[in-house]
């Protein structure tokens, strides 16, 4: 086994490895930015070392810097989790150069299957199965709409290099083709530093269906089953589960065959996933499935394949990167149960899931038979905009997929989470909805659904209000009366008492507040009739009813309340406290979050039509379009693209047309 390990990521992927490695005996080096520097894989880790700013591609991009760290702590070996240089031939080539065992699969398997049109062309040599399209190397616009009338619409612009949906996006009609390929192109040269795509046909009601694959280095392959990760939003995964609903025997089969002979052409060794797409139109058939690419790195949602094998895959990389020979053969595998993972994210379903930053004020998962937490925070952490927005993986196993989704569905409803909001509640929706409680999904499901699944604007809950405005009442009643207890030794009036003293009758006092930033008034309601207590009255709901919330945290500036899964915030409202440059003046376009603003569509003076692209802010690798509320002039541009902004910063200004 190997001596050590220097984790070449940071979050929630390296704490997972680290509890391998120490379980293992294997001495444990963090390298973190400086954002992390407080982080809870900095903590676990046996030693940490800085090597930068906060921006990935200043920290962990930089190759040069943490080879020089592994060499410099005498590091055996480098695990590089997945994202960052997980999939990067030059960094296992550095670590080869460097005498240092590189927990992954050889530099050349990673180039074999880095591009996904020269992998395609590979695995077909070998009999697997592709998508029609257009795989080839020529770029040009002109030539790449005319593949995609050739090929027939709708069609699926891919970045070459990459994965995890950045890069890529579906188009319904020539008409929209100009414009996707150009923010695919952007968006892949951005996240990967190639802007080449490849253009293929979209399946219709697909299934996305990966088989997970595990080789040593003396030439033994071996497949760990399927993962279906169907339940998709923007081309990310939502939810994994293992086995895949409605998997004939003989298509497993096969397609755990076609995996394996995929591997075998790269002359793959460690932990990889081949990934298909399959045609869910009559069920899954083993005539129907094609290779999409192949990961050459650990998954996001290995956790699933773990609980229905039994297999530790950290373990099983390091053994491999060691040289060991697989333990086990084909025949030796089973499955055991069904299991299930969402990833909750920091990020608000009813604006659109633009991510959420800030503060975690409160976190807490539930804990219970077949219930597993994966995450790299803690309460009093900070979700940043520089990293992906994962707070945690909450995964479940069952005995049967129903009872594995009952088990999720009710952990993510004891989650607790103040501070960003979270797809928390859009999640358990997800687990509870009946079509995909009958096997009856594809990747369109989500977006078909969102509406039944809580996404968008909701309604106000009065009741979290109230509870909001209560908490905050006493917040303040407390601090008046230990203000008056230090001013006095001796008793106060019950004139100055601050409680709502009151000698007759029914009586009730404003409360203006801010709800999630919005200006509302509450009322506080004193009534004789239940002795004199007070209680808080706002909207619809009742102040004397009895009501319940999940859970109530205080922070500086207000009150989170927790309740069937959303998050309400609460502050008090102070008139001289008000943000002038943000002000909302009807003809303002801000930014939705922290980020960069990579391009500006328009310039004072032009004219726009409702609907219309004005912006494009890049936040937590992923691209967000702005576009006009309503027809309007364009008045000025507040921002230059390449600037940084923040959270609800002017970016460009717009005048009604009357």
């Amino acid at each position: 086994m190997l001596e050590s390990v220097l984790i070449a990521n940071r979050g929630e992927i390296a704490c997972r490895i680290i509890r391998t490695a120490q379980r293992l005996g294997m001495r444990t080096i963090a390298v973190y930015s400086e954002a992390d520097a407080e982080a809870l894989f900095v903590q676990m880790a046996d030693e940490a070392h800085l090597i930068g700013p906060p921006p990935a591609r200043e920290s962990y991009l930089q190759i040069d810097r943490i080879i020089e760290v592994a060499k410099r702590t005498k590091a055996a070996s480098i695990h590089p989790g997945y994202g960052f240089l997980s999939e990067r031939a030059e960094f296992a080539e550095a670590c080869a150069a460097n005498g240092i065992v590189f927990v992954g699969p050889p530099a050349s398997a990673i180039k074999a299957m880095g591009l996904k049109d020269a992998a395609k062309a590979l695995v077909q040599q070998a009999g697997v199965p592709v998508v029609p399209g257009y795989h080839g190397a020529k770029q040009d616009p002109d030539f790449l709409r005319q593949k995609a009338y050739e090929i027939g619409y709708p069609v699926l612009i891919k970045a070459v290099a990459g994965g995890g949906g950045k890069g890529m996006r579906r188009v319904e009609k020539a008409a929209d083709f100009d414009a996707a390929l150009e923010s695919a192109q952007r968006e892949a040269a951005s996240a990967f530093g190639d802007p080449r795509v490849l253009v293929e046909k979209y399946i219709l009601s697909p299934r996305h269906i990966e088989i997970q694959v595990f080789a040593d280095s003396h030439g033994n392959v071996v497949h760990l089953f399927e993962r279906d990760c169907s339940l998709q939003r923007r081309h990310q995964k939502v939810i994994e589960e293992a086995p895949a609903p409605g998997m004939p025997p003989e298509m497993r089969d096969v397609m755990g065959r076609a995996a394996v002979e995929a591997a075998r052409a790269v002359g793959y060794v460690g932990a990889g996933t081949v990934e298909f797409i399959a045609d869910g139109r009559e069920g899954l058939r083993p005539d129907r499935f094609y290779f999409m690419e192949m990961n050459t790195r650990l998954q996001v949602e290995h956790p699933v394949t773990e609980l229905i094998t039994g297999l530790d895959l950290v373990e099983l990389q390091f053994r491999a990167a060691s040289g060991e020979t697989l333990p086990f053969s084909q025949e030796d595998i089973a499955i055991d149960g069904h299991a299930v993972e969402a990833r909750l994210y920091a990020e608000d379903p009813e604006k659109e899931f633009l991510p959420s930053t800030g503060k975690l004020w409160a976190l807490e998962f539930p804990e219970g038979e077949g219930i597993r937490i994966d995450t790299g925070v803690e309460a009093g952490a900070e979700v940043t905009p520089y990293y992906d927005p994962m707070i945690a993986k909450v995964i479940a196993h069952g005995a049967t997929r129903e009872e594995a989704l009952d088990r999720l569905a009710e952990a993510l409803g004891q989650t607790i989470v103040a501070g960003p909001k979270t797809n928390a509640a859009f999640l358990k929706k997800l687990c509870e909805a009946e079509g995909f409680r009958a096997g009856q999904f594809d990747t369109g499901f989500i977006d078909r659904n969102l509406h039944a699944l809580g996404v968008g604007p909701q309604p106000r809950d009065d009741v979290a209000v109230s509870f909001g405005a209560a908490a905050l009442i006493s917040r303040e009643i407390e601090r008046l009366r230990m203000t008056e207890l230090q001013k006095s030794d001796e008793p106060s009036s019950p004139w100055s008492n601050p409680d709502g003293f009151q000698l007759l009758g029914a009586r009730s006092v404003g409360v203006p507040l801010l709800v999630d930033g919005e200006r509302v008034d509450a009322r506080e309601v004193f009534s004789p009739e239940h002795q004199g207590a007070s209680t808080v009255a706002f909207g619809e709901s009742d102040p004397w009813a009895d009501e319940e919330i999940d859970q109530e945290v205080e922070a500086p500036h207000g009150v989170y309340i927790l309740r069937n899964g959303r998050q309400t915030l609460v502050q008090p409202y102070d008139p001289f406290d008000v943000d002038l440059e943000h002000m909302d003046e009807g003809g303002l376009v801000k930014a939705p979050m922290h980020g960069k603003l990579i391009a500006v569509f328009v310039q004072p003076g032009d004219k726009v039509e409702k609907g219309q692209r004005l912006a494009v802010v890049e936040a937590m690798k992923m691209e967000h379009v702005l576009v006009a509320p309503s027809d309007a002039e364009v008045t000025e541009i507040a921002a230059e693209p390449g600037a940084q902004v923040a959270e609800g910063a002017r970016l460009i200004v717009l005048k009604t047309e009357e």
